[in-house]
């Protein structure tokens, strides 16, 4: 097990991408306290786990709550080893018709909330021998999507954050980026309602990878596994894309 004994914290862990890290770090050892919003999800998961893991409804973007995950794992386990930061809104809307409240609001919750997690975590990440951070932000860093401003825009800010954080807490702490494409999650269904045709939205989007396919949730978390094992123990401050090829058409 690449990951026995170690104790991460997920974010956005009730659907898509997040709960597959959860059932895969758990397949690999890990401990693990968990949070989202929809806690009839998060009882269904907790029951497929391997591991011990608890869960923690709350908000990501209000930073007591932030530091309430961090002293939740203290409490239950002892230490902090990773951060699997998840949790997104996409705020659709043309610049000229979204409001600033929905701004401001998608900002909060994409990229904000990952700051106010790095600022309680630190601290204790900064104690263990082995400790990652993975933070999953999107191509929409790179590819602009139609009626995506707020969400392009917080995704991008990932990518820089995990960038400059990796230089201020190197060597004690390991942080990187992963970049995902269309994956099949019900965010990409949500996310294609800015496009005429929503249904064809998706499908147009699986096809446009070189590999003909939508990813998986687990082709997400699979990489993010690597990432913050030990296979990965001299890659940090780096971004990988994980998107079936679509950058690479330009």
């Amino acid at each position: 097990m690449k990951l026995q004994n170690r104790t991460f914290i997920i974010t956005g862990a009730t659907s898509g991408m997040g709960r597959a890290m959860a059932l895969e770090f758990s397949r690999e050892g890990a401990k693990l306290i968990l949070s989202g919003r929809n806690e009839e999800a998060a009882e269904e998961l907790l029951s497929l786990l391997q591991t011990e893991a608890y869960f923690l409804a709350g908000d990501v973007s209000d930073p007591g709550y932030n530091q309430r995950l961090v002293e939740l794992a203290l409490e239950k386990f002892g230490l902090l080893d990773g951060l699997l930061t998840n949790a997104g809104m996409l705020g659709l809307g043309s610049i000229t018709d979204l409001p600033l409240e929905t701004w401001t609001q998608t900002f909060n919750v994409n990229l904000t909330s990952v700051f106010h997690l790095l600022k309680a975590s630190l601290p204790h990440l900064q104690k263990s021998p082995n400790a990652s951070v993975v933070i999953n932000s999107s191509i929409a860093a790179f590819k602009s999507f139609p009626n995506h401003p707020a969400y392009c825009a917080s995704k991008a800010g990932l990518v820089a954050l995990a960038k400059q954080a990796a230089v201020d807490y190197a060597p004690h702490v390991r942080i990187n980026c992963i970049c995902p494409g269309p994956v099949d999650t019900p965010f990409i269904h949500a996310s294609a309602v800015a496009f005429p045709d929503p249904a064809k939205a998706v499908e147009n989007a699986g096809r446009n990878t070189l590999v003909q396919r939508l990813g998986e949730p687990e082709d997400i978390a699979k990489l993010a596994l690597f990432i913050a094992s030990d296979d990965a123990s001299w890659i940090t401050g780096s971004v990988y894309t994980i998107d079936g090829g679509i950058l690479a058409k330009g």
